[in-house]
């Protein structure tokens, strides 16, 4: 069974009825019952914390996958990038890790990696069905080494967006170890295109479009998004008050 949001929503009705007599004060009421956070306690709570999202036939997949957020940076960096085939493009990963990374396309591309044909749902409401191959991102994780410090992972972008600023994004290590979390270079059994993302872009699945970062540049491991630009963990988050999690 597939289990959406509303699912979630109307199905842990009857379980919240016993926090009645803890919600009656205003500030325990406003933190249980946020969208947000009730949508995250429902979701890692009544599912299995490693339950997969809905995988799709190849006949499925949608004939065109739209491009979300940025089409292209267009900065002379990325420009650059692109003219030599991303042979000069490095993953950097570093932050709370015991081993900082610098890794080429050409070795991730080299790694063991994870193929899904899933469903991307746009915050904007339009959906797309692509196959998606990519590594997974628990590999790049173990590769590094998380200190027992690192609570999130924030992913640095090459587009730069209306503020200035590249754009950002984060999950939590329960979303970044989950088995669908990979960092993906091709997109329907090609590499992945410009509008799309390329070289390599974030794929977590059980998540809406806007936290699939695009153009990743680095990958922090930190303790608290406390200090990452706003301190709401994402650009959107920061920008327009978009939920930080994102869950489907």
């Amino acid at each position: 069974m597939i289990l959406t949001r509303r699912h979630l929503l109307l199905g842990a009705g009857a379980t919240l009825a016993g926090c009645d007599r803890l919600a009656r004060t205003d500030s325990v009421r406003e933190a249980l019952f946020s969208a947000e956070n009730f949508h995250q306690w429902a979701q890692r709570s009544l599912m299995a914390r490693d339950a997969l999202a809905r995988e799709f036939r190849p006949d499925q997949i949608s004939p065109i996958f739209r491009a979300n957020g940025t089409s292209n940076p267009n900065t002379p960096a990325y420009k650059a990038l692109w003219r030599g085939g991303f042979a000069d493009w490095r993953l950097r990963v570093d932050g709370l890790v015991t081993r900082e990374l610098s890794l080429s396309l050409s070795q991730l591309r080299a790694l063991p990696h994870r193929e899904q044909i899933t469903r991307h749902d746009c915050v904007e409401g339009w959906s797309a069905i692509g196959k998606w191959r990519g590594v997974p991102l628990r590999t790049i994780l173990e590769g590094a080494g998380l200190r027992g410090t690192a609570r999130y992972l924030v992913f640095h972008c090459a587009d730069m967006m209306g503020s200035g600023k590249p754009y950002y994004e984060s999950i939590d290590l329960l979303d970044a170890f989950h088995p669908q979390t990979i960092l993906a270079f091709a997109l329907n059994d090609r590499p992945l295109g410009v509008a799309n993302g390329a070289p390599l872009r974030l794929r977590v699945e059980r998540q809406l479009g806007y936290k699939q970062a695009k153009y990743l540049m680095r990958i922090e491991a930190v303790d608290s998004l406390a200090h990452i630009a706003g301190g709401k963990g994402g650009y959107w988050e920061d920008h327009a008050n978009y939920d930080w999690y994102a869950g489907i």
